[in-house]
């Protein structure tokens, strides 16, 4: 298996993250869905330089990007936004796309329940034929239902992977979702088979693996049954401590971001984190993963 992991739980200059990438010996990265963020011919110097693959990238669902929103125009938006995203990955190199269909944080319906289904049909289904220009594999992911009232569980993804009747459509899983939304994670596993796309990474408490309850030596040798050799991607988000308890720790982030990525990462529970502190959760979710078996 490699191991590859997301970029957007730290905004910095991309430089860096692909450097501490080749020091940790992660196998590449999956870039953020922010395709107007980066000059691709100069990140793809980058990575051919430093011997990394892109994999893919995830779809970054702020305000506004939703293929399920009541008003067409943010649908159609959606729609374009999910295409260059695509474009980025071709640039790239990369031949998977991770696509949560409806705005994170959202939990009201803007629309009745079949209405709102076949609004995500039609976008997926449109995204999905672009991507199957350049051989793209799209992973629809399921969410929590604390993030997103539209698709919680692996059944409910290889539902909408049949509606949208397109043969590069499949699903990815996320192992700190599946804990929480299905009664049993293995078989959600072991059902979606031969459809999973990619497999996202953290613990159950949302940390780096090996800081929560996860077998993951169980996780890995699950996915293998199932047929899936592919990319692990490492999306840890590390909650940020305001106790007392934390106060100690604090240290300066050394990075900026804007306040879409800033709000987007607090959203998820956690905030900026040092160089530091940030390296050594990296570095230590592919020490735990590889001794896991993810080889």
């Amino acid at each position: 298996m490699k191991i590859c992991m997301h970029n957007w739980m730290r905004p910095e200059p991309i430089e860096v993250t692909l450097d501490r990438m080749v020091r940790c010996g992660y196998d590449g990265i999956q870039i953020m869905g922010e395709p107007r963020k980066y000059n691709w011919k100069e990140v793809r110097g980058m990575l051919d330089a430093r011997n990394l693959k892109c994999f893919g990238s995830v779809s970054i669902m702020l305000a506004g990007r939703d293929l399920i929103h009541g008003d067409p125009y943010y649908r159609e938006m959606t729609v374009q936004y999910l295409k260059e995203c695509l474009d980025m990955v071709v640039a790239l190199g990369g031949n998977i796309f991770t696509l949560v269909p409806s705005e994170v944080g959202k939990i009201v319906a803007m629309a009745d329940a079949e209405t709102e289904w076949g609004w995500a049909v039609e976008g997926v289904r449109q995204v999905a034929d672009h991507a199957a220009k350049y051989n793209i594999r799209i992973g629809l992911e399921p969410l929590n239902r604390f993030e997103t009232n539209f698709l919680n569980r692996h059944d409910q993804a290889l539902k909408l992977m049949e509606d949208v009747g397109r043969s590069n459509v499949g699903v990815c899983l996320d192992a700190f979702h599946i804990n929480i939304e299905e009664a049993n994670w293995k078989q959600a596993i072991l059902t979606t088979g031969k459809h999973l796309v990619d497999f996202h990474v953290a613990d159950n408490n949302r940390r780096p693996p090996g800081e929560g309850h996860y077998n993951w030596s169980e996780v890995v040798s699950t996915l293998k049954q199932a047929g899936y050799n592919e990319q692990l991607t490492v999306e840890f988000v590390v909650p940020f401590d305001r106790s007392p308890l934390g106060f100690a720790h604090k240290e300066d982030a050394g990075t900026t971001a804007t306040d879409a990525e800033l709000k987007f990462i607090r959203d998820h529970g956690s905030d900026l984190m040092s160089d530091a502190s940030y390296t050594k959760h990296v570095d230590n979710t592919i020490k735990h993963l590889r001794a896991a078996g993810a080889n």
